[in-house]
């Protein structure tokens, strides 16, 4: 079939279609598991399985997302990752068996690893670096809207049908995502291909998903400390005997010389460290809302729509805020921004108004929109041609893994608040030390940018202003 040509617009939806089903999918779940558990006859505890084998099948298979697009095409391989995802979302909406929703668990995560990076690698290799913010922009808005809907639409599935239209939703998102894909997405391919560094892949993989695991059973399951601190050191291990060996490879599997790149290490450290507050977002605001204040999953879930209606608020501002401004500027003050408002939430008690809850959080999905497309945009101002699946592929890991430590940093700061108080149930002013916590996380993150050139990332940002006269930008990085 012959490909249409398609403006950077059409391919940022169709990239964002799928991502949007990816993570409103991963969010979702949770409110499902106690129907799931009832009807399926396990334990609702056990049940947590099917959320924990996903986001290890995501993680053992990002690694090998960049390789796979170079070797076999990036449109080929993101539309067969939307038909791996819809093959295990109907696998899950007809599974009878615990095992049996784990299995469909780890095939979706495995279509998962490859629709993500791979989805932002046809974004950057087809999209003009002066239009990627305009583009990045709309791949933000699927990881603001997932969590924030998935609470309440789950809810309301769960309420008022089976729980197994949670999955049976993907269908029709996923067939329009294949054949638009199809239509409009270039045949972009790697001129020339290594050898895959089957190693690599495994060190990276294991590492990243023992790393994750850990972090996200501080959160699901009661696991002794010393277990989750041998899953931890595994994974370290293993990641630690990746660079070790990575060092000496012309062509690693994930490509570390990239952080040589002043403006990609910066965007990935300081990013990595801004979404470890984000990620604890989605663990306390239902929480709190529903165990604190007493609302139902609907009515919380309502209520946290704001940050994604500050998201899309927020969607064409970011072009004009960030050429007025430039990257250093921006990404600076607005996670200082970030980390106040989202310290604000400290303040709020079943008695504030409703109103003025979703007010501050309409105002801190607002700034994080910015945030997100900023970082996102920094992180490939410099990376050349050849390097960008590797660049892509190296982002998502660390994305899948700070967002993880951030789950689990909320649960930690919320079990040693009831500890410190001798409680065994949350009540609504355990929630403020939490808040304070991943807020002052947050504002950390604003240390990795003061090193930034005032002209970082002026080819993407437009800020020619804030360039010398007579600089030349030019792109680093090889594969």
């Amino acid at each position: 079939m012959p490909v249409r040509t398609a403006s950077y617009r059409t391919l940022a939806l169709i990239v964002a279609a799928a991502l949007f089903m990816e993570n409103l999918d991963t969010t979702i779940i949770a409110t499902a598991l106690p129907d799931i558990a009832r009807e399926i006859g396990a334990e609702p505890l056990k049940v947590n399985l099917a959320i924990t084998s996903y986001l290890l099948s995501l993680s053992i298979f990002i690694p090998l997302s960049g390789w796979v697009a170079d070797r076999f095409g990036a449109r080929r391989v993101f539309s067969l990752a939307i038909a791996i995802f819809m093959a295990g979302s109907i696998a899950c909406a007809m599974a009878d068996s615990l095992m049996g929703l784990v299995a469909a668990r780890i095939c979706q995560g495995f279509g998962g690893a490859m629709m993500v990076p791979v989805g932002r690698l046809v974004i950057l290799r087809a999209v003009p670096k002066a239009e990627l913010i305009k583009a990045l922009t709309y791949l933000t808005i699927p990881a603001l809207l997932g969590p924030v809907l998935g609470p309440p639409i789950g809810g309301f599935i769960v309420t008022y049908s089976s729980w197994r239209w949670i999955f049976l939703l993907n269908i029709p998102v996923a067939v329009v995502g294949i054949i638009l894909s199809v239509i409009y997405i270039p045949p972009i391919k790697a001129p020339t291909v290594p050898k895959l560094d089957w190693a690599g892949f495994l060190l990276t993989g294991i590492g990243l998903a023992a790393l994750v695991f850990s972090f996200e059973a501080m959160g699901r399951f009661p696991l002794p400390n010393w277990v989750l601190g041998a899953s931890a050191a595994f994974g370290l291990i293993c990641l630690i005997l990746y660079w070790l060996r990575a060092r000496a490879m012309a062509e690693p599997i994930v490509n570390l010389k990239l952080m040589e790149i002043s403006t990609f290490r910066r965007a990935v450290l300081g990013g990595s460290v801004f979404r470890i507050g984000i990620g604890a977002l989605p663990v306390l605001l239902p929480l709190m809302l529903q165990l604190g204040f007493g609302l139902s999953a609907f009515a919380s879930g309502l209520l946290t729509f704001a940050s994604a209606a500050g998201a899309l608020v927020m969607k064409g501002a970011t072009q004009f805020v960030l050429r007025s401004f430039g990257f250093r500027r921006v990404l600076i003050v607005n996670a200082l921004l970030c980390g106040a408002v989202m310290m604000t939430y400290s303040l709020f008690t079943p008695t504030v108004s409703h109103t003025v809850i979703f007010l501050a959080l309409l105002a801190g999905g607002f700034i994080r929109s910015l945030q997100f497309t900023g970082l996102n945009a920094l992180s490939y101002a410099d990376v050349g041609e050849g390097a960008m699946s590797s660049a892509s592929t190296f982002s998502a890991m660390m994305q899948q893994l700070s967002l993880s430590i951030g789950a689990g940093t909320a649960a930690l700061a919320l079990h040693l608040t009831l500890a410190q108080r001798g409680g065994t149930v949350l009540a609504a002013g355990d929630f403020q030390p939490a808040y304070l916590f991943i807020g002052g996380i947050v504002m950390v993150s604003a240390l990795f940018f003061i090193g930034l050139r005032q002209d970082a990332g002026a080819n993407v940002s437009g800020n020619i202003r804030s360039m010398p006269v007579g600089a030349e930008i030019k792109e680093t990085g090889s594969r």
